[in-house]
């Protein structure tokens, strides 16, 4: 861990840090990506403590949530065939490994936390603050992890064979997150400690649906008769609507989410190049190979009509298909315990993330949310994340409203995912000559932007009978989406370019250290005739 150093009270400047062994510092041609050096983003915080397996289990931890055990019946119900079902999952795979090629390609330049927002920031430097501001205001609103805890809530109940009022799973839904934000708080190590359990059970619970069902597709289960019956014609009744393969493609993708999350806590892997190059492609194979092995099982278990028909429980029909109603409500406990997972998986992230931006200064009161004190762990950056999250759960009504707002959470992430790409063809053209360990082919980076720009426009597709997954219109939670990307640009130009002009004062970036030995920018006004 990086020792504490107080900070001069007349410097506003940081000496450079002295790098450490496992430290890969950016080369001249990316160094001062954003306000500060390599070496003082670098410094603060808890060190470099993850390792391979505890980053690829970061990555294995993020990606299993609840998808993979709910969504294949809502995919199913979209495409109408066995066969187009399993191929999105290999599509879904095969784009998310195409991602994973350009952030690796970023990441290896510039190995710091905060994925996607340093990577923006490289890339479109002007005018200055303005993507990171835009970014800011998305990941900070949207970056919420209130469907985990419902999910959470829910499945708990399930398994309690209990019936409970919405404030009441309300309640659970807010002990998870209060739960885990305390832990992450004051126990760092042991919430890692508890990601690398939690991912472990995830790993293990999806191995033993795919081994269940090779043992039903060799006629070692009585319940099943004719395993071999989904797989016989297998494209038959496919979907021939352009919306319902893009509503698939969407639940799909978002059921490998997470294969980006090593990128967002680089500050605190070993050895992060070495390390990240082995560690997400890793993490995203295993789960790769589970989900449709996973699927293939479900579908040795049930016919494509009794999948579609199942709702968002399709691993607890394929228990209950296989073993009775006992498993069923079993199998409920460890689809809870993924969500847990992925909701400590996600809060761990998403605070590096809310870290890294108020170092940049972009956000009131730097250097209180930018602090690290006093256990080393992102504690600000936890309570900024714990907001948003609490105040979903507390405040949206569950049903339309809730969907809504969750399906807003994806639509600003895909227009940054989409500039990330664009973005890595720029910067191939701007800077042909820097070092770069780790390099994409430029045909898997077009084929991932290709997919990204048919995610912004998919959701303008009419789908049939004009009705989305809410009784709400279909395009609204984009052009919402829209909406906050265009108020943050507003934002950007109110602060740092009107209220200066019209002020007479010019913002001015300033260097200053925490105890804690994090760097932080903070912005003075400065008026203009005392230059």
């Amino acid at each position: 861990m990086a020792s504490s150093e107080s900070p001069s009270p007349q410097a506003k400047q940081l000496d450079p840090v002295a790098e450490s062994a496992d430290i890969v510092p950016e080369s001249a041609e990316v160094d001062n990506v954003g306000g500060l050096s390599f070496q003082e983003y670098t410094k603060g915080g808890m060190g470099r403590h993850l390792g391979i397996v505890s980053t690829t289990f970061l990555v294995v931890g993020r990606i299993i949530g609840n998808g993979i055990f709910a969504t294949p019946s809502s995919i199913t119900n979209s495409l109408g065939s066995v066969g187009a079902s399993l191929m999105f999952w290999v599509l879904g795979m095969s784009l998310a490994a195409a991602g994973l090629c350009i952030w690796l390609e970023f990441a290896c330049m510039i190995p710091r936390s905060g994925g996607e927002k340093v990577y923006l920031e490289a890339v479109y430097s002007r005018p200055k603050l303005l993507i990171t501001v835009v970014f800011a205001v998305q990941a900070i609103l949207l970056g919420f992890t209130a469907s985990g805890c419902v999910i959470f809530a829910s499945n708990i109940l399930v398994a309690a064979n209990r019936e409970a009022t919405e404030w009441q799973s309300r309640g659970i839904a807010i002990a998870v997150i209060v739960f885990v934000t305390l832990l992450h708080t004051f126990l760092p190590n042991w919430g890692v400690r508890g990601m690398n359990i939690i991912t472990t059970i995830k790993i293990v619970t999806l191995l033993f649906i795919v081994v269940t069902g090779w043992v039903v597709l060799a006629g070692g289960v009585s319940r099943v008769p004719d395993p071999h019956a989904s797989f016989r014609d297998a494209f038959a009744n496919s979907a021939t609507s352009g919306n319902l393969y893009a509503t698939a493609l969407f639940k799909v993708l978002n059921s490998y989410a997470g294969w980006s999350n090593a990128m967002y806590v680089l500050n605190e892997v070993k050895d992060p190049v070495h390390t990240v190059k082995i560690a997400g492609p890793s993490g995203l194979f295993i789960c790769g190979v589970l989900y449709v092995l996973a699927n293939v099982a479900y579908y040795a278990a049930a016919t494509p009509e009794e999948i579609a028909s199942s709702g968002v429980t399709v691993a607890a029909y394929f228990m209950k298909k296989v073993f009775g109603t006992a498993a069923q409500r079993a199998l409920s406990v460890f689809i809870a315990l993924s969500a847990l997972g992925n909701v400590m998986t996600v809060t761990f992230a998403q605070a590096r993330v809310n870290q890294e931006l108020a170092k940049e200064g972009v956000i009131p009161y730097p250097k209180f949310w930018a602090s690290s004190w006093p256990f080393g762990s992102p504690s600000a950056g936890l309570l900024l994340h714990f907001i948003p999250s609490f105040i979903v759960i507390i405040a949206i009504p569950f049903g339309d409203a809730y969907n809504f707002i969750i399906d807003l959470e994806g639509y600003p992430a895909s227009v940054m995912n989409f500039l990330v790409a664009a973005g890595l063809f720029y910067w191939r053209f701007k800077k042909p000559n820097a070092p770069r360990p780790f390099k994409v082919w430029l045909p898997v980076a077009a084929f991932f932007l290709v997919a990204q720009t048919f995610q912004l426009v998919a959701p303008f597709l009419r789908p049939p009978g004009g009705k989305g997954d809410t009784s709400l219109p279909y395009y609204l939670y984009a052009v919402v989406g829209i909406g906050i990307l265009a108020l943050s640009v507003v934002y950007w130009t109110l602060w740092w370019v009107v209220l200066p002009a019209i002020g007479k004062y010019r913002l001015e970036p300033q260097r200053e250290q925490l105890k804690d030995g994090t760097a932080v920018v903070v912005y003075r006004k400065v008026k203009n005739h005392d230059e």
